[in-house]
Parts: C-alpha cells; sequence; structure tokens
C-alpha cells in the first residue's frame, strides 16, 4: 500500500511470482489491498496453481480488479476461468500465437485456443529449461530478434538446451 499510495494517479498492478521472490501473495490479501487503496487495479498471477488463479477470479467478481495469468503454459485456464487477460514473456517472441489463445478465448473458440496453447506450452517448457532470465534472451535470439548478450555474469546458453528450444519453435510450426 505504500507504494500505491505514493502514486495515486496511477494503476497498480499486483504481482504475484512465488518462485521469483519467495513470497506468495493470497487471495485475502490481495483483496484487502484492492479494497483498501483504489489504484491498486488488479494482479498478474504467476504462481502457476489454478486453483489460487481461480479464486483470485472468483473473489475479484464485482470489484474493480482485474486479473491476469502470468503463467505462459496456463493462458488458456486462465482465460477458461475468466481471467481479463495475460502477460506473457513468450509473447516477445510470438506474439501471434499468444494472441490467438486470447482471441479464440474471448470468441468462444475453446477447442481452437487450446489448440494453440498445445503449440505455445513446449516452447514455454524449453525455454524454462536455461536459467532466468537467459532463456527468454535465447529464445528471443533464436527468432532473430538479436537481443543481445546476458548481462553478465550470465551467458546465453548452449547445446541441447538450445537445440530443444529450437525444436520445440519448430513444432509450433515456426519456420527456424
Amino acid at each position: 500500500m505504500t507504494i500505491a499510495g505514493a502514486v495515486p494517479d496511477f494503476p497498480v498492478l499486483l504481482y504475484n511470482n512465488p518462485a521469483r521472490t519467495g513470497y506468495n501473495i493470497s487471495v485475502s490479501l490481495a483483496m484487502r489491498l484492492c479494497d483498501e487503496c483504489e489504484n491498486i487495479v488488479g494482479i498478474k498471477d504467476s504462481s502457476g496453481d489454478m486453483t489460487m488463479t481461480s479464486e483470485f477470479i472468483r473473489q475479484a467478481r464485482g470489484r474493480k480488479f482485474k486479473v491476469l495469468g502470468g503463467k505462459d503454459s496456463l493462458i488458456y485456464g486462465a482465460m477458461a476461468y475468466g481471467a481479463d487477460g495475460c502477460v506473457a514473456t513468450t509473447a516477445n517472441m510470438f506474439p501471434e500465437l499468444v494472441v490467438s489463445i486470447y482471441d479464440k478465448c474471448c470468441s468462444g473458440d475453446y477447442k481452437g485456443a487450446l489448440e494453440e496453447q498445445y503449440r505455445l506450452t513446449p516452447i514455454r517448457l524449453q525455454m524454462d529449461k536455461a536459467s532466468f532470465p537467459v532463456g527468454t534472451k535465447d529464445m528471443a535470439d533464436l527468432m532473430g530478434l538479436n537481443p543481445g548478450e546476458p548481462y553478465r555474469p550470465n551467458r546465453s546458453s548452449e547445446g541441447m538446451v538450445v537445440e530443444n528450444m529450437r525444436s520445440a519453435i519448430r513444432l509450433a510450426g515456426y519456420d527456424i
């Protein structure tokens, strides 16, 4: 609340990413923050826990509080539960694929959205085999986006990690 209170004219989005922070924002805490601080407008839930994501969505009903899926491999699941959207790392390299999952869910084409999710998930799973955030740069490099070298002391991935990423990208129908 201190940060949100310091910027009252700006919307603030909570970010639940317990794997990276070692702390999980509970549903009750998120709802309390939403109720007590007008400019806290939603949450990106990267917990990977669909029960938690669905509970954020259920309890956000009737509030001015948006729930965004934050796990690229669970976009479909979050949208099917009623999430307002997603924030996906893979959208930097595969925007049309990520957007297609969202668009198909919004239009009621859940079968098509699920097929698109099946295309995306192997890419994300292989990206996760590299260290964070190097895997994102590796993937961007494979897609020809020239992101530059990772910050030190990290180095770009090599060998089977990169080859498995390349295979997942091709499996999804991309010609690289």
